[in-house]
């Protein structure tokens, strides 16, 4: 059964990580195109790549829209959870239902949503209005991760500190937010990393600055490159970072 178990779990690392192992094998094609067979090992795409002024504006911009949407979803979502843990409200759950209700909805239903208001309001597409859309699509996720992780002894500690005559902003500060640094991290890049690979709300909502997917597409439009593999890798080696980053200073200290 040991042995079946380690096999199952092969098994599945290499279905997940299969994908992203092609894609980074033939960004090194010696060619123009990234299909089999591997005909050379080169790194002239990546040279290409880092070259292009368009790409590095939208992995520019991405960045920007990622980290901005992300921690005003993250606020948002915060002040959210703490309130309605604190008080039980007729409609409570009502309110957590509206609050979570965009993570079942089609981001395609959201950004034609968006894109018919914005219209409406005289607000043009933009790199704020993807913002506003991707904090439309990160503030459920925020609140739904800060809100289970509020527990009993996090409600007692910001009870005490009311007691004790801490205002309310303190209270979230030095004593709430603290508690649950480790899921504030989690939501933040968890919502950080939905950003910066969302393309259908960026697409819709964007015009000439446009985001590292959509200049993707643009890009696969005239055919499959290796150059499209290199951004992919690229992405792909900076997230692996973080997270590493992170496992080996936050996470480790939370468990500690």
């Amino acid at each position: 059964m040991r042995y079946l178990s380690w096999a199952y779990m092969a098994v599945i690392y290499l279905f997940i990580l299969l994908p992203v192992g092609a894609l980074v094998l033939f960004s090194f094609q010696d060619g123009r195109l990234p299909v089999p067979p591997l005909k050379g090992v080169t790194l002239d795409w990546y040279a290409k790549v880092l070259a292009d002024r368009d790409l590095m504006a939208a992995l520019g911009n991405s960045f920007l829209v990622a980290i901005g949407s992300s921690a005003v979803a993250l606020v948002l979502g915060f002040m959210a959870a703490s309130g309605l843990s604190r008080v039980v409200l007729p409609g409570s759950v009502l309110m957590r239902g509206l609050l979570i209700a965009p993570m079942t909805v089609s981001y395609l239903i959201i950004g034609l949503g968006l894109l018919q208001v914005f219209n409406t309001v005289g607000v043009r597409p933009s790199l704020m209005a993807t913002g506003i859309g991707h904090v439309v699509i990160n503030l459920p996720l925020c609140f739904s991760i800060i809100y289970a992780a509020m527990g009993e002894h996090q409600r007692n500690a910001m009870r005490a500190a009311r007691d004790l005559g801490a205002r309310e902003w303190q209270v979230l500060a030095l004593i709430s937010a603290p508690m649950l640094a480790p899921a504030l991290a989690a939501a933040f890049f968890l919502s950080v990393t939905f950003s910066w690979d969302e393309f259908i709300i960026a697409f819709l909502l964007t015009r000439f600055d446009v985001t590292l997917p959509v200049e993707i597409w643009s890009m696969l439009r005239s055919g499959l490159s290796p150059a499209t593999n290199a951004i992919g890798s690229l992405v792909f080696l900076v997230s692996i970072a973080v997270i590493v980053t992170l496992e080996l200073t936050l996470f480790r200290k939370a468990r500690k």
